[in-house]
């Protein structure tokens, strides 16, 4: 049986307008600058440049109409234009939002030229007398080489396809044939490999052979393992070799190169740019803060729009293609001031935050020295600066900050303490960095263990337990003891 009754509820609901606040916090200066460039494609309310800008202040009112709460169709004649226009002199933060610095210059993302990896591959196939067979076969092997220099894939799959791609039935030992004989003579010498020890056994055979490369290649072909896990007492009894001859056969492998396709300069990728949201600089022994809007236009309500709101007040008959017109410039003027609005709490939240960070950790951005980082979390800024955690959050996750000492991601600068043997709390990033300048000048001949390294750090003062050594030393990827050892 149906019937009626009368609940009240206490709800939070986030306003339209604080998601796209957030959202618009949490992206970094060039998803920053795409946004702006999608919002003003798609509201034709907003407007670039400088020109007009002060002019339109004096038209538009700062006043928000709050009866539209997307359940109720309004019409026109229920659209207070005079909110909208009005001779009154008003802020400009609410009609317009400049994104300029003095000292930003507009920069694009620089392109690599020339010709691709690919490319060149398949261009040095021309020097080569093939059969069709087998350019058809040296062309499959080209392109499954991937970017690093290698083919990663079985034989026997690269035969099945051929077959089933490009109508090419063959042989295991055609193709292995084609590839040694062709494609591993290729430049970079060592592409086309099928593991890291062949790679390095065709570079060492591409050069002039003596008696230190032909040890090397025997050590790769023979004792791989050994060689890889630095197992060189192994080694010396097994060829019978004096520790000089190791040290050398050891110098002259660590001289070639790993990924030979990574080498190659025409790739034709974007080279990877981090643009910096904030930058921190040393001023008279004093930290100045600013924000970067690199490319960020100055914005403002288009004059236009304000054109057509006259008009409309102005006309004595008002039509119905009229009146839904001045509806759509009521859903574009307000959608635009809430835009300019979003992107001026957007640009004092970020300072905000970030000047709070750079005063908390004040020493090291005055010095660079990351031993003198203080522990701080989320927390600890959320409370300083009266906002939540998660907004601090957004803020740290993807941005970077341009330090005299190099460009940072914000999200470093945050750690857990830990007490040292006085019961004072430091940093884990304090710890990790004695604990690589330890591991750093260590006697490489007889490397320090975990175990060392926990009694030396407790020595230091930092009692720590062997377990998170070896976690700190996962984290700062460095190896163990063994594979840290040198002749």
């Amino acid at each position: 049986m149906l019937k009626q009754s009368l609940n009240f509820k206490l709800l939070q609901k986030l306003s339209p307008q604080q998601i796209q606040l957030m959202k618009l916090i949490q992206l970094p200066t060039q998803a920053f600058e795409e946004r702006l460039k999608q919002e003003i494609e798609e509201n034709p309310a907003l407007d670039t440049g400088k020109d007009d800008a002060d002019s339109i202040d004096d038209d538009l009112s700062n006043e928000y109409d709050e009866a539209d709460d997307g359940n109720e169709k309004i019409e026109a004649d229920d659209i207070n234009i005079d909110e909208y226009l009005s001779d009154d002199e008003i802020p400009n933060y609410k009609t317009q939002a400049n994104n300029y610095s003095a000292d930003d210059e507009e920069k694009n993302v620089p392109y690599a030229a020339g010709t691709s990896f690919h490319q060149s591959l398949k261009n040095q196939l021309n020097t080569y007398n093939f059969t069709e067979e087998e350019r058809a076969i040296a062309e499959f092997l080209v392109g499954s080489i991937d970017d690093s220099g290698y083919i990663r894939r079985e034989i026997i799959d690269l035969v099945d396809d051929l077959a089933f791609t490009a109508n090419v039935f063959t042989t295991e030992e055609k193709v292995i044939s084609v590839l040694k004989r062709a494609v591993h003579t290729l430049d970079p010498i060592g592409v086309g490999a099928r593991d890291l020890r062949e790679c390095l056994i065709i570079q060492l055979k591409a050069k002039e052979g003596n008696k230190i490369r032909s040890l090397a290649i025997a050590i790769l072909e023979d004792a791989f393992d050994h060689f890889v896990k630095k197992h060189y007492k192994k080694l010396q009894e097994k060829f019978n070799i004096s520790e000089d001859e190791l040290k050398e056969v050891n110098s002259e492998i660590s001289r070639l190169n790993p990924k030979p396709g990574s080498s190659y300069a025409g790739n034709n990728k974007i080279a990877e740019q981090i643009v910096p949201d904030f930058s921190i600089k040393i001023i008279d022994g004093e930290l100045d803060l600013t924000l970067n809007s690199r490319n960020a236009p100055e914005l403002h309500v288009s004059r236009e729009y304000n054109n057509m709101l006259k008009g409309y007040q102005e006309a004595t008959t008002k039509s119905k293609s009229q009146k839904d017109a001045v509806f759509f410039i009521k859903q574009k003027l307000d959608a635009a001031k809430w835009f300019i609005d979003a992107i001026k709490q957007r640009q004092q939240t970020l300072l905000v935050t970030m000047n709070t960070i750079m005063h908390y950790q004040y020493d090291y951005f005055l010095t660079g020295d990351e031993r003198r980082l203080r522990p701080m979390i989320l927390k600890d800024i959320a409370d300083k600066i009266n906002m939540d955690v998660s907004t601090v959050s957004r803020v740290a996750n993807s941005k970077y900050v341009s330090t005299p000492y190099g460009t940072k991601l914000i999200k470093e600068f945050f750690s857990e303490s830990m007490k040292n043997d006085q019961g004072e709390d430091v940093s884990t990033k304090e710890i990790k960095k004695i604990l690589e300048t330890v591991i750093t000048e260590e006697n490489k001949k007889k490397p320090l263990t975990d175990e060392k390294l926990s009694i030396i750090l407790k020595e230091k003062g930092y009692p720590i337990a062997r377990r998170t050594i070896a976690k700190y030393r996962e984290q700062l990827d460095l190896p163990v003891a063994r594979l840290r050892k040198e002749i």
